[in-house]
């Protein structure tokens, strides 16, 4: 494929994984509310692990052996798996059912930020005024949204969305930790592999639930969306993105995911009737503003050659 090609077919395939996430956002509060977290956890991370699975052996065949990890690499495999699997999943799949669609995709959004505040403390990247300048603006944000909601006496949606920070948080952590294995292994073995470590505790601990929940009453639209959010929307998704990322870069690809929050909200509005105030809408503008222009100035400051 030509890079003029390849360049327009991923820019379409971002716009559509944002679409798809920012849809998906509906779908799983649906899905929490008729299934309950912890069967639909195990659902996900039963079936996470075949599909990574199966697809390596398929691209593998006969050299599956070889994608094994190096030993020295493999706390750092068994830390991914805990902290960007089982830890972080299960709180953004809490966070998701106890807040709403709309702020749960907002403050997902933030991840970056974490990510840039983690790398700071480790020394391994300086923060510069314009990052920094973002960041805050960010959480002022961020602090506006969620005071709507205390305002309002929603304390527990607002308890839901500090869940879901600390849920960015993990995640930023998990992108820091794998930093080195998505260069050395790629980013199937790498999923593969930390899911074989994240997985199972979490479809240990789930599988009473899911073995109590009235499965037999569950709907085939609930079911479909069971489906959407395992297959498509992480399964499918993740590989596509990583894709996306290839052709395009990731400075060119991440602003595509400030679609994700109206995407969301508007599929909210639309279906599960949320609603928002303009004290709520300033303050998501506010923080993906600030989200915006912290991430901007990472990746000025990032030289050509190593996007």
């Amino acid at each position: 494929m030509a890079p003029a090609t390849a360049e327009k077919w991923a820019l379409a395939a971002g716009c559509a994984l944002m679409l798809a996430w920012g849809v998906n956002f509906a779908i799983t509060k649906v899905v929490l509310a008729e299934l309950g977290v912890w069967p639909f956890l195990f659902i996900r991370f039963l079936a996470m692990p075949l599909f990574g699975f199966a697809l390596l052996v398929a691209i593998t065949r006969r050299h599956f052996a070889k994608s094994w990890p190096r030993r020295e690499d493999l706390p750092r495999f068994i830390a991914a798996g805990l902290i960007g699997h089982t830890i972080h999943v299960s709180l953004v799949m809490w966070g998701i059912n106890l807040s709403t669609a709309f702020s749960s995709s907002l403050v997902l959004t933030s991840s970056p930020l974490f990510t840039l505040l983690i790398l700071a403390l480790l020394g391994a990247e300086k923060l510069r005024r314009r990052q920094l300048i973002g960041t805050l603006v960010a959480f002022a944000g961020i602090v506006v949204f969620l005071s709507d909601k205390f305002a309002a006496g929603r304390a527990l949606a607002g308890a839901g969305d500090l869940v879901l920070l600390a849920a960015a948080s993990l995640f930023s952590l998990y992108t820091v930790i794998t930093k080195p294995l998505v260069v050395r292994y790629g980013p199937l073995n790498l999923m593969c592999y930390s899911l074989l470590f994240g997985a199972p505790p979490l479809v240990l601990a789930t599988l009473p639930a899911f073995l109590d929940a009235p499965l037999a009453g569950v709907s085939a639209g609930v079911w479909f969306g069971v489906f959407w959010a395992v297959a498509v929307s992480s399964f499918l998704g993740w590989i596509v993105w990583a894709w996306v990322n290839s052709v395009r870069g990731l400075a060119r690809s991440a602003p595509l995911q400030y679609l994700m929050p109206p995407i969301a909200g508007l599929v909210a509005w639309l279906t599960l009737g949320e609603t928002f105030t303009w004290l709520k809408i300033a303050g998501a503008a506010t923080a993906m503003a600030g989200i915006a222009w912290a991430q901007i100035g990472a990746y000025n400051a990032t030289p050509p050659d190593s996007a």
